[in-house]
């Protein structure tokens, strides 16, 4: 395992929504022997409501608020040396304070999954209320890629799916 991971064991799951973070993050914690979390379902225990819902009545910005305290719970088990999976949502990253956080604790995987692929596994979706419109959908898809480029690594969603996803983040040469 690298230096960098023995000292602060995280990884943290970034891409966009859809792309697969929290299927292979329970997977990945679950090989590795880690802990799991996925942010959104941090957030939703302890607001005791939908993010749908959080951004309905208080926007988006009280969303990202909420969602970088969340954030900082996290990091600061992971900064006394408890290993986690951490899967964080579509716009965790690219906001300048969490990229940080997850860059000086740990290392950044970015699941790149394509356009088409990503609209397949949302279409129905109703818990995405940044989905909703298939425009802005497609336009954020393609303004938080050049966040998303910043992580540590990158891996590649495929035909494979998420066991797909997994085996090439186990090839990485972190372990």
């Amino acid at each position: 395992m690298i230096l960098k991971l023995k000292r602060t064991p995280g990884i943290y799951l970034v891409g966009f929504m859809g792309s697969g973070k929290t299927t292979v993050g329970r997977s990945l914690a679950k090989y590795l022997g880690w802990r799991f979390a996925d942010l959104d379902e941090d957030i939703e225990a302890r607001e005791q409501k939908p993010i749908g819902q959080i951004f309905d009545q208080h926007g988006e910005e009280e969303f990202r608020r909420i969602e970088s305290d969340a954030l900082k719970r996290r990091v600061a088990d992971v900064a006394r040396g408890v290993p986690w999976v951490i899967s964080v949502g579509g716009g965790c990253f690219s906001q300048a304070r969490n990229f940080e956080l997850i860059q000086n604790h740990g290392l950044s995987i970015w699941l790149d999954a394509p356009l088409e692929l990503i609209r397949s596994r949302v279409a129905h979706s109703t818990h995405r209320p940044l989905a909703r419109d298939p425009e802005k959908f497609e336009t954020l898809y393609w303004e938080r890629r050049p966040f998303y480029d910043k992580s540590d690594y990158r891996v590649a969603v495929g035909p494979d799916g998420s066991q797909g996803a997994v085996d090439s983040i186990l090839k990485l040469p972190i372990f």
